[in-house]
């Protein structure tokens, strides 16, 4: 090999070396932010967590004891005493059930037919919110859009006495973006279907499960719009009635439902704390929701959550040295049928919200986590940086590592009104994808629950609880929402 081509060998592994550094510096730069006490204690709460059964305990013991508890209900009322028992029993402090008005529905019976061309009994079911139909239900031709663009689009003469479908497809992503952009067709659709004159309404189910179950959840009908009738079907069997439509021949559909609107009633947010050395240095606020549809037990949605963030909060408390800031555990009260625990919670303490020094919240099930967010001022982003560092090698597959997302974070439905008022998160993300095959289904139940994947779960957000409740700094204030 002559001399040149040896300097040039020499100069390329050089450079190789420096480039390789790179990363590695600024990955150092970035951990130093943290203190390396803080640091070491993280990694040490991280193995109590990937060692930890308490989070499956916790969720076994709520679906086996009490099961579905949607708002209002006899089970709703069993969690809060069984949320209570356990936050005693742990040690939790200053714990209380703070008291809650949430609306009360009954989702009662359904029965959805196509009646013509090609008769055939389908698959469906309520969505929070719907009305019921008189004796011996509504029959009317379908009018299909793919969505709430579409319905806008039509003439008041083309929709007015129909049953509207909307059929666009949920699609499977990790990142949940799927949901978000179809769940329009769940939560406005019908009352839109209402304004332009339709007699009900059905959708395709809002998840991506091939099985022949339907998913439920929540549909709004503002007060000056008349409530009619609305389903959601199972993919199979919207499949079955777009195949019936694409023939080019009027359907029709018969839906019965006895679906009813109930007086308000009571339900609480059941809260505790592990108190934090210095009182004027806020509180780091761990938040998932108690409830769950009635249909189901609720598993991922949101069982396996509230195990999370209790266990988190118990294996910091179980540490010789305490955490710096208070750590509140808050079970909120009914999420899916308009997060009243949320807006009481923020209403109770809306001269207090400033203590608040970041939001850690977990309602995308127990699956892997993968991804890292955060919500906070541009000059804390080496904080959010350091944190990542300490977590990232917590992927569940050895080609991995979890990925440091933007400075975007959305966090829980329950912090919306929080996050209104500037809440800063912090947000581990769940992957997505198995999460919609059963969400709002009777399929949530605790075989979906992976014991490793909960761990996983757990070590993290420990870790990253432990690091808020401690660091020096200041989240707030946070970007301005778009």
């Amino acid at each position: 090999m002559n001399s040149v081509r040896i300097t040039s060998l020499i100069a390329l592994l050089f450079l190789a070396t420096v480039l390789w550094s790179i990363p590695a510096q600024a990955e150092e730069e970035e951990i130093s932010e943290l203190d390396a006490e803080l640091v070491d204690t993280a990694n040490t709460l991280k193995t109590a967590g990937l060692e930890s059964d308490l989070a499956w305990n916790l969720t076994e013991d709520l679906l086996t004891k009490v099961g579905p508890r949607f708002a209002g209900t006899e089970g709703d009322r069993a969690a809060v005493s069984w949320a209570l028992t356990q936050m005693r029993e742990l040690g939790f402090e200053n714990i209380q059930a703070e008291e809650v008005e949430v609306p009360r529905w009954v989702r009662g019976e359904i029965d959805v037919e196509i009646t013509g061309p090609y008769p055939q009994p389908l698959v469906a079911v309520a969505l929070g919110g719907s009305i019921g139909t008189e004796d011996g239900g509504i029959e009317a031709p379908v009018r299909k859009v793919h969505d709430i663009e579409e319905l806008e689009s039509l003439n008041r003469s083309q929709v007015e006495g129909h049953i509207v479908y909307f059929s666009q497809r949920m699609e499977r992503t990790r990142d949940a973006s799927g949901y978000s952009e179809a769940v329009a067709n769940r939560s406005s659709g019908p009352a839109l279907a209402s304004e332009m004159g339709a007699v009900a309404a059905v959708i395709r189910s809002i998840g991506s499960s091939d099985e022949r179950v339907a998913h439920t959840g929540g549909t709004h009908f503002p007060e000056d719009v008349k409530r009619i009738p609305a389903a959601a079907l199972s993919n199979p069997d919207a499949n079955l009635l777009e195949r019936q439509l694409a023939e080019g021949r009027p359907v029709t559909l018969r839906m019965e439902l006895t679906s009813r609107n109930l007086e308000p009633t009571k339900s609480a947010n059941v809260i505790g704390e592990i108190p934090g050395t210095d009182p004027d240095a806020g509180v780091v606020l761990l938040g998932a929701h108690l409830d769950s549809w009635d249909i189901t037990p609720g598993a991922h949605d949101a069982a396996a959550c509230v195990g999370i963030i209790t266990a988190a909060a118990r294996l910091i408390q179980e540490m010789d040295e305490p955490p710096r800031r208070t750590i509140r555990v808050v079970l909120f009260a009914n999420e899916e049928f308009g997060l009243s625990g949320a807006r009481t919670y923020t209403e109770n303490r809306r001269h207090q919200l400033d203590d608040h020094f970041v939001g850690i919240g977990a309602d995308l099930g127990a699956h892997a986590v993968w991804r890292f967010e955060t919500r906070m001022n541009e000059d804390s982003l080496p904080l959010g940086r350091a944190f990542h560092q300490v977590i990232k090698d917590m992927a569940m597959h050895d080609d991995e590592t979890i990925e440091l997302g933007g400075n975007d974070a959305y966090g829980i439905p329950d912090f919306i009104p929080l996050r209104e008022a500037g809440l800063p998160i912090l947000d581990p993300m769940q992957d997505a994808r198995p999460y919609f095959d059963i969400h709002h289904t009777i399929n949530d139940t605790l075989d979906k629950v992976d014991p490793e994947e909960l761990k996983q779960n757990v070590a993290i957000y420990t870790a990253l609880t432990w690091l808020a409740a401690n660091v020096d700094g200041d989240f707030r204030p946070v970007p301005e929402e778009d």
